[in-house]
């Protein structure tokens, strides 16, 4: 699940935090930046058990209205969403038991906000479309979470604040841990029962020591990477540059130098998004000119053998008018 997006938005969150406070300890924060990455697994999980619980609490709603119409002799509700196929499997699901019986639940304590998440989804169209189809098959109860999902989780600034509450390295991870999440529910079976497989904490198990590796080299190498900065910026203003700047492009740098197969215009692309995102609103369109005059003149001096297409030259248009005349 922790894929090199997440490893480099923590990267760049807790390299930044490196610098600013002075006397930090390398090996400390390295931890730190893992603990970190650790919390972004928990988050995932506690997502999903956000969906149990608003399942749950559909559940009680469901029983209430039922004991009414029994008592009163009218037709009972329908128990499709309170008893949702894919939902039910997820609540049963092995794995996620296990993280219960060690972490807890978080919701648990939230109940009242569950409530309102729920009375919430209960009012919307595709919650009315749902209970009214005839289909009822572990397909739309799987979709119907689906579309649920997006309006009232991950576009929701009331969950966030409610995770935040319980933990603030969940503050910059809901964004891409909502897609794993949506990635999640897409890829439930019925056929696998309790032991459908959750998403791993990582994609790859080398993606741990990508962490470490990247997170060292801008830290350790940080002058010399400031130092090819400066080279390469004599045309570019670069004692105006945000420090978060600065911070972002010692990583490219250390991407850029570190790992071989890693194409350049992949690591510029991914920093540039994460200037934009966590720097000045000029700094992508800053950055990513920066750092593209980086890799020529590190290509250049012979610091990096990976090859870079030719700049592009513009066509005199003058002459071609004139050609054309």
């Amino acid at each position: 699940m922790i894929n090199r997006e997440l490893i480099r938005i923590k990267t760049v969150q807790l390299t930044y935090a490196f610098f600013q406070n002075k006397g930090n300890n390398i090996d400390a924060a390295e931890k730190e930046l893992v603990f970190s990455l650790t919390k972004s697994y928990h988050l995932y999980k506690v997502l999903l058990l956000l969906i149990v619980n608003v399942t749950r609490m559909a559940r009680k709603r469901y029983e209430v209205i039922k004991s009414k119409s029994d008592r009163e002799g009218i037709e009972p509700p329908t128990k499709k969403f309170a008893f949702n196929k894919f939902a039910t499997q997820l609540e049963q699901n092995r794995a996620l038991q296990e993280y219960v019986e060690e972490a807890g639940d978080v919701w648990a304590d939230k109940q009242e906000f569950v409530k309102s998440l729920f009375l919430q989804m209960e009012k919307s169209e595709p919650y009315r479309e749902f209970l009214e189809s005839a289909e009822d098959d572990y397909e739309a109860h799987r979709e119907i979470w689906r579309k649920l999902y997006r309006p009232f989780i991950q576009n929701n600034d009331a969950v966030g604040e409610a995770l935040e509450e319980v933990s603030l390295y969940w503050n910059d991870d809901k964004d891409v841990v909502d897609t794993f999440v949506l990635k999640t529910i897409k890829r439930f079976d019925p056929a696998n029962g309790v032991d459908q497989p959750l998403l791993p904490e990582y994609d790859d198990e080398q993606d741990r020591d990508y962490a470490c590796q990247l997170f060292r080299a801008a830290i350790v190498n940080a002058d010399q990477y400031q130092q090819y900065m400066t080279e390469a910026s004599r045309n570019w203003d670069f004692s105006r540059l945000a420090y978060m700047d600065v911070v972002i492009m010692q990583l490219a740098i250390a991407e850029m130098l570190t790992f071989p197969n890693i194409p350049i215009s992949v690591t510029i692309n991914e920093f540039v998004e994460l200037a934009k995102l966590y720097s000045t609103p000029r700094s992508g369109g800053y950055i990513n000119g920066m750092l593209d005059t980086i890799a020529r003149h590190l290509i250049n001096i012979g610091a990096l053998t990976k090859v870079m297409p030719e700049r592009k030259t513009r066509k005199n248009t003058n002459n071609k008018n004139n050609t054309e005349q």
